[in-house]
């Protein structure tokens, strides 16, 4: 075996485990919400936008 097969099993090993390991997270997430089709984590972000400070109207 040539010294280049090992590294290259590693690589793919390791691209292959950091997918795996996103897809577990964004199922994870998935479950939470509820939700599959959108990836933040909280549904509604707190309340209503709050007013434009005084002076800041365009």
């Amino acid at each position: 075996m040539s010294s280049g097969y090992p590294l290259l099993i590693l690589a793919l090993g390791t691209l292959g485990g950091i997918g795996f390991l996103a897809l577990a997270a964004r199922n994870q997430v998935a479950d939470l919400k509820g939700d599959p089709e959108r990836s933040n984590l909280i549904k509604d972000h707190g309340g209503p936008p709050r007013p434009n400070m005084p002076g800041t109207e365009h």
